[in-house]
């Protein structure tokens, strides 16, 4: 007799029921994954928010006593006759003062959209500023690898002095020579 190919197999319903069940599974894993992952996000944009403010607040408050500085000294310019440095201190100051204001008024939403929009209106700004600060930190990372590098071959250097001279040292030129060891009671030839 032909199979009725219309007709589900015995088979067919116990793997369909199965399979339903294991997709219902899969997808209530696969939200509570979701969630999870949402929640961290959403913790992390809140401590990032957090920190902002907390930076801003601090930079506006160091600024801000900078421009008082600043307007010290351009009243003792002044009182010394130099009134040409002292405009340019009080300037200074005032652009100092602007700059405080902002950050202290702004919270960590304002200052991320300023950004934002001062970065679509000026990309070569920020790319001129990545670049700078790029440059900065190699020439940072270049020196602290210098004084790394001499402290470490000047701890080594007494190893070094007690050590024989390598036989691939050739003729001696720049092999530095074992020192001499002191014998007690000798009076040192100079």
């Amino acid at each position: 007799m032909p199979e009725d190919r219309n007709q589900p197999s015995p088979r067919a319903g116990v793997d369909g029921g199965d399979r339903g069940g294991t997709q219902t599974k899969a997808a209530e894993i696969a939200g509570h994954a979701q969630n999870t992952a949402l929640q961290t996000a959403g913790q992390a944009q809140e401590k990032l928010r957090d920190q902002l403010n907390q930076r801003s607040s601090q930079a506006a408050a160091k600024i801000t006593e900078q421009a008082t500085d600043m307007r010290s000294v351009s009243e003792a310019l002044r009182d010394q006759g130099k009134h040409g440095p002292a405009r340019a201190a009080d300037r200074i100051a005032g652009y100092a003062e602007n700059v405080g204001g902002y950050l202290r008024d702004k919270d960590s939403d304002q200052l991320l959209a300023d950004m934002e929009d001062f970065g679509r209106r000026q990309p070569w700004a920020i790319a001129a500023g990545g670049l700078t600060l790029g440059f900065i930190a190699s020439r940072f990372l270049k020196a602290s690898s210098s004084r790394r590098y001499q402290t470490r071959t000047a701890s080594a250097r007494p190893e070094q002095m007690n050590r024989p001279p390598s036989p691939s040292a050739g003729n001696g030129v720049g092999a530095q020579t074992p020192p001499t060891p002191a014998i007690p009671g000798a009076v040192p030839v100079v």
